[in-house]
């Protein structure tokens, strides 16, 4: 038989499970009622905050709560109330937009590549002699101009090979001398029937035989004097000298591959780089005018690295003298290349260089800033502001764009176009339009007044395009 409780216990033990778990009830409530005062005060500081004064944000929401948190609601619900009545029956904001007018303008269409410098032309320097190398008459990296002396080879075996030629031909000439002679007489003495015909022919045969040699003779001579001359080696063309590949002291050979240095000539250079073959009439219609130039500026990377870029940041306008014969059918381009005299040594062979070429001048047409011009699944369409009001979207047709204008179709001079915070537009939607439009350009916080600058600062803050 089990052991029964007392009634009285039993409802004591019940009462006090009762009580705790109210109390835990209790505590759940005031946590979430915390947590949600802190998201929507949270809501209503980030709303506020003024990175130039957090400490004024701050200060507002302490004196007065009730107003921070209807605020901080109103923000979060995007509605507004007046006096902490009237919840739910506010509207949404119109969103913050900055503006600038469609204007009528002449737009140059130009083609952007980038093009390679290449060397007028470049020289192997090699010895045409064996020989000992003597000395080399300038240092690594000089301009030198055409016919100055580079090298010299020792020109003593070749002094040698002269004088012995020389003598070979003096020695010659004495014989065909003596030859001739003989030969003179034996026709004479022929004549009177002295001499038989045939000892004639033979003594004539001799002097002709010599005669012939005394040339051989002379061509050793000028071959020997060719080597000796090859013993000084001298600049083909005007250049840069690069690097030695061979030393003074090392023995150099008719046969050697590597040759003894190279020669750049880099005063003028030439500018090469393609164009897609879509422009190929374009270019020969400058090209027959007369007009075809090209525009070439170092790399940006490169005037970023450099002490004084603005010497770099200057396009350098080039004319262009050739037009390629074929287009590559690897890459659907044809090359152009453009020489340049390169005065100041800007340029050098292998440098990658920005070519803009001016392909044709649209005239006359309507021209936007390019942030205007939006892409969607029917084409680019532009959101107009005909009344400061309400945004209204425009199909256009863009001629032509680049970094920073698009001429366009669909719209007209003077009107008002959305250049800034297009993401949070429909068609018809209300606007806010922030600062006056002038002429096209973008207004920003430090050409708009006080007033315009925060309203600037609030598109970008809230993701306004």
């Amino acid at each position: 038989m089990g052991f029964d409780e007392p009634s009285s216990k039993r409802s004591t033990t019940i009462d006090t499970a009762a009580r705790v778990t109210t109390r835990r009830r209790s505590t759940w409530l005031t946590r979430l009622s915390l947590l949600a005062v802190a998201l929507i005060a949270g809501g209503y500081f980030a709303s506020q905050f003024d990175s130039d004064d957090p400490v004024g944000a701050l200060t507002a929401v302490a004196a007065d709560p009730m107003k921070a948190i209807n605020s901080a609601v109103a923000s979060i619900t995007g509605t507004t109330q007046k006096g902490g009545r009237g919840a739910g029956r506010g509207v949404a904001a119109a969103p913050p937009v900055r503006v600038a007018k469609a204007e009528i303008r002449d737009v140059p269409m130009i083609a952007r590549t980038i093009g390679t410098v290449l060397a007028n032309s470049v020289v192997t320097i090699k010895s045409q002699v064996d020989g000992p190398l003597l000395a080399a008459q300038f240092k690594e990296g000089q301009m030198v101009r055409k016919g100055d002396l580079l090298f010299s080879i020792d020109p003593a075996p070749f002094e040698a090979a002269l004088r012995q030629s020389e003598a070979q031909k003096s020695r010659d000439e004495a014989q065909q001398a003596s030859a001739q002679a003989d030969a003179d007489r034996a026709v004479m003495l022929a004549d009177r029937g002295i001499v038989s015909a045939q000892q004639r022919d033979q003594l004539v045969a001799t002097a002709k035989a010599l005669a012939a040699t005394i040339e051989a003779d002379q061509a050793a001579v000028d071959r020997a004097k060719l080597n000796l001359g090859y013993t000084t080696i001298r600049s083909p063309i005007n250049g840069k000298t690069g690097p030695y590949i061979v030393f003074p002291g090392n023995q150099v050979h008719a046969n050697d591959q590597q040759g003894m240095i190279t020669i750049t000539e880099i005063q003028p250079v030439k500018i090469t780089f393609n164009l897609p073959q879509g422009d190929l009439p374009q270019v020969q219609d400058r090209m027959i005018e007369g007009k075809l130039v090209a525009g070439v500026m170092a790399r940006s990377d490169v005037a970023a690295a450099v002490a004084t870029p603005t010497d770099y940041d200057k396009e350098i306008p080039v004319k262009v003298d050739f037009i390629g014969n074929t287009i590559d059918d690897r890459t659907g381009t044809i090359e152009l290349r453009a020489t340049f005299d390169n005065p100041d040594l800007r340029l050098v062979p292998g440098e990658l260089v920005d070519v803009s070429v001016t392909l044709e001048t649209l005239k006359d047409v309507v021209t936007v800033p390019r942030e205007a011009v939006n892409t969607g699944q029917d084409g680019s369409y532009i959101y107009v502001v005909p009344d400061g009001k309400r945004a209204d979207m425009r199909r256009v047709k863009v001629l032509y764009q680049d970094q920073s204008v698009a001429a366009v179709t669909g719209i007209e001079a003077g009107d008002n176009v959305v250049i800034d915070g297009q993401l949070r537009l429909t068609p018809g939607s209300p606007v806010d339009v922030v600062g006056t439009p002038q002429g096209g350009t973008r207004i920003n916080a430090q050409a708009a007044g006080p007033e315009d600058a925060a309203s600037v600062d609030a598109v970008s803050r809230r993701g306004g395009g």
